[in-house]
């Protein structure tokens, strides 16, 4: 099967549903598919450019499986500036259209999302070759910054949510990351029927339980420390303040560290917000090879989304602290995805979503009974285990896929 993918990130690029679709590709590669990839340069880190890739608009990559096709992705360095992004991602979304339309002609097309611009690109490059169209949501957008506050505008959240549906109702198919994802998509598609739930994975070959005394701790002063740390990105979807709360109340624990790295909008104002708290330490976002190191560096790991936010995103990051053995804690919509994969898991706790007194006593728990800390990191290991390999997930999209063409 000839397959093209249209992706806002690839590898080398260190944003988490780049990660997802590389594997994804890589896997589907090994089954003998030829897959050409048309993605953006790696931009994820700084909100530029990478300055290996700078200076040109395209760029080519033969692989071992097929193609990738990189494109500029006009980023912006203020992600708070909605405007700016959906010039960016509508830049972007032309180019990527461009190249995917002058790769060829191919059996089945995949796009994912964020932007939901790029539903358009596939639909276009599907329609051209008269094949399948799989649309692919990481997080469900306008639905993501409405919830925010962040738009607001009655026009754009109408003419937002009509290219949502616009997209919808040409795919052919619509995956989804767990069934309240399914639920929200379903409700504004003519035919439910095509939105299918395909779960994230986690490379529990490659993310594996270690020692927690290793390079990362030393080189950040953790050695001795309980560390509970947040990584990923620090922007507007989290309710970091909830971590301060925590510091605070545990400021007299003179062994208790609280660790946030990551880069992103927000930091700024909260390093400001934690400028007195000497529990609290800042680490910019590593390079991907570090990741089981740095996962494995925490006794205890953090997954706060603002309310309202787990019904139209799953971090991916949720399954990494899984497969690393270390428990969490998710300060996250009772009814969601992230709720349910922690309780059936057993890796950890739930506590409602920016309630501080509820987050700031789970943390309190588990800072002072390392017992349950390992109990609850073993459980969460055995079900990634056994639940969320990436040859699993590859083989659902490979299926799907089968399915579609014989439709």
């Amino acid at each position: 099967m000839r397959l093209g993918v249209v992706a806002p990130h690839f590898e080398p690029d260190l944003a988490p549903t780049g990660e997802v679709i590389t594997r994804i590709v890589q896997e589907l590669g090994r089954s003998g598919h030829e897959i050409q990839v048309v993605t953006s340069f790696p931009f994820y880190k700084e909100h530029r450019v990478e300055s290996a890739f700078a200076g040109r608009l395209v760029r080519t990559e033969d692989t071992p499986w097929g193609r990738i096709v990189r494109v500029h992705p006009f980023p912006g360095s203020d992600k708070s500036d909605l405007m700016r992004r959906a010039a960016s991602f509508l830049g972007f979304s032309a180019l990527a259209t461009t190249a995917a339309l002058l790769t060829g002609r191919f059996d089945c097309v995949l796009a994912l999302s964020p932007p939901l611009t790029l539903g358009v690109t596939g639909w276009l490059v599907a329609k051209r070759s008269s094949c399948p169209f799989v649309f692919t949501i990481h997080d469900v957008y306008p639905d993501v910054v409405v919830e925010l506050g962040r738009l607001t505008n009655p026009g754009l959240i109408k003419a937002a949510s009509a290219l949502e549906r616009f997209c919808y109702e040409r795919a052919d198919a619509v995956t989804v990351l767990s069934e309240e994802l399914r639920k929200n998509v379903a409700r504004k598609t003519s035919r439910p029927s095509k939105v299918k739930v395909i779960t994230n994975f986690v490379d529990t070959d490659w993310i594996t339980p270690g020692n927690k005394h290793n390079a990362y701790r030393e080189e950040h002063g953790l050695d001795g420390k309980t560390v509970v740390m947040y990584a990923g990105n620090v922007g507007l979807s989290q309710s970091l303040d909830l971590v301060l709360d925590a510091a605070r109340a545990l400021a007299s624990e003179k062994d208790v560290c609280f660790v946030v790295n990551g880069q992103g909008s927000a930091r700024p104002q909260l390093e400001a917000a934690a400028r007195t708290l000497p529990n609290v330490c800042f680490v910019d976002m590593q390079p991907v090879e570090r990741l089981p190191e740095l996962l494995n560096a925490a006794d205890i790991h953090l997954v706060p989304l603002k309310r309202g936010l787990a019904r139209s995103s799953v971090p991916s990051k949720t399954y990494s602290i899984l497969a690393s053995g270390r428990a969490l804690i998710a300060s996250v919509d009772q009814a969601s995805e992230v709720a349910r994969l922690v309780e059936r898991s057993g890796g950890g706790v739930v506590v409602p979503p920016e309630d501080s007194g509820a987050f700031v006593a789970a943390v309190e728990t588990l800072v002072r009974d390392e017992d349950l800390r390992l109990k609850m990191g073993a459980a969460g290991r055995r079900y990634v285990e056994g639940q969320a390999s990436p040859a699993v997930i590859a083989q659902a999209y490979e299926n799907l896929f089968f399915e579609l063409l014989r439709a």
